[in-house]
């Protein structure tokens, strides 16, 4: 009888979930990256042997990672591993086209990312670990994060007008990124359960002097997407006064630090919705994205036949650009439809989370993900003020490669198919 029960709930189970074909969808996925690979391979009249083998070597890891992880640790579901292979193999495509050599250094950070990911997970899977960690975690990211402000600014110096980059021989970090995981990870162990009113001050003053940082830093789109993650980790515990207050504190604080940055935050918005009064100047980037963009067309002018990838930041800031004019509006608009897809993956695995801290952590990562997307999208076609973050996996950029893939550890965590052994057959 026992045994009768539980082949019921294992099937009760596997019909409430579904499971995507992997092997089909690798299938479509590799033969996607071959077609849009080959005018990349064979530019010029002449084949990119190196090109060709880094697709390759891509290629294997994509296959290789999937089997490895189905058949030896025993994953079920993989939607979101696809979906970042998918978003980063364009971007991969785009960087080789411009510069093959800073494609490997893309997929390198790829594999960094993947590695992160699945660390980020296990330790995830552990509630008690997680909220042990989180007091130094806090220490620590604040500390770092400040200490970092202040070398950039002693020893770097600003770049594009921002002090976000740090350079370490030929390779640049940018630590917001890296806080960014800390920020979710603190925020959502903070909220998991009702706490101390000092310990819910702590975080306020935790995320206040991240974002704080980040105005000195001059990057106000990071600023942006931390404050607007923030509002949705507070929003998830909403319904006791703490939550409220919570609100109410960081738009009071964030109200301010706009103003006293006042000169710095309006020179950013100088130019929104008047990109046109200057074409040849301010306006220069915007004008020609709206330009080009448009002139592919919905299968795009090809791969390398762009006039966009000759503009500043093609591939990092204005990447979003460079795929509607030269892979086309359709695949624009798979790209939008597989970032909605995280959003929705995110709300519905919450809800049968196997802990709050897991809801919170997966609504406030997706949330970070996608409003990050919007602000580059409709920053680039002026719908929003330009603010310069990039577009997640598909810019080209180490920090946030690695950054995205973490993000992802904490909405595959708030999967209940991401524990195997309540699946095992």
């Amino acid at each position: 009888m026992a045994g009768t029960n539980r082949i019921s709930t294992r099937e009760k189970m596997r019909r409430k979930y579904r499971y995507v074909d992997r092997s089909f969808i690798l299938f479509l996925l590799t033969l996607f990256q071959v077609v849009s690979f080959t005018p990349v391979i064979f530019a010029d009249g002449e084949i990119h042997f190196k090109v060709a083998f880094m697709l390759l070597g891509y290629i294997l890891f994509e296959w290789i990672y999937v089997t490895f992880m189905h058949n030896v640790v025993k994953k079920i579901n993989f939607e979101l591993e696809l979906i970042a292979f998918f978003l980063s193999g364009i971007g991969l495509c785009l960087t080789a086209s411009v510069n093959e050599d800073s494609m490997l250094k893309q997929m390198i950070t790829v594999l960094g990312g993947v590695i992160v990911y699945d660390i980020l997970l296990w330790y995830l899977k552990d509630v008690k670990r997680v909220m042990a960690i989180r007091p130094f975690l806090m220490a620590f990211t604040l500390i770092f994060f400040a200490g970092a402000f202040l070398y950039i600014y002693k020893f770097v110096g600003a770049i594009n007008g921002a002090y976000n980059w740090i350079r370490l021989g030929g390779i640049t970090v940018q630590p917001s990124e890296f806080v960014k995981i800390a920020f979710v990870f603190v925020g959502a162990a903070t909220l998991d359960k009702l706490l101390t009113s000092k310990n819910i001050y702590l975080y306020i003053g935790f995320a206040m002097g991240c974002i704080g940082i980040l105005f000195l830093m001059k990057d106000f789109g990071t600023a942006l997407i931390f404050f607007f993650t923030f509002i949705v980790i507070a929003f998830m515990r909403s319904g006791d006064v703490r939550s409220i207050i919570f609100i109410c504190v960081a738009a009071v604080i964030g109200a301010v630090l706009i103003l006293y940055f006042r000169p710095h935050v309006m020179a950013r918005f100088e130019n929104y919705r008047h990109v046109w009064d200057d074409p040849y100047g301010r306006g220069y980037q915007q004008t020609r994205v709206l330009m080009y963009a448009v002139s592919g067309g919905l299968q795009g002018l090809g791969v390398g036949n762009g006039k966009l990838r000759h503009v500043y930041a093609s591939t990092t800031d204005l990447v979003f650009g460079m795929i509607c004019e030269e892979m086309g509006i359709l695949i624009a608009v798979a790209i939008v439809v597989a970032f909605a897809f995280i959003a929705i993956y995110a709300v519905k695995s919450s809800k049968s989370a196997p802990s709050t801290f897991y809801s919170i952590s997966a609504c406030s990562a997706a949330a970070m993900i996608l409003f990050q997307t919007c602000l580059n999208i409709f920053g680039i076609t002026d719908l929003l003020p330009l603010t310069g973050v990039t577009l997640p996996f598909i810019s080209q950029g180490g920090s946030s490669m690695v950054c995205c893939w973490a993000l992802f550890a904490f909405i595959k965590a708030a999967d209940i198919r991401a524990y195997p052994k309540m699946y095992k057959t």
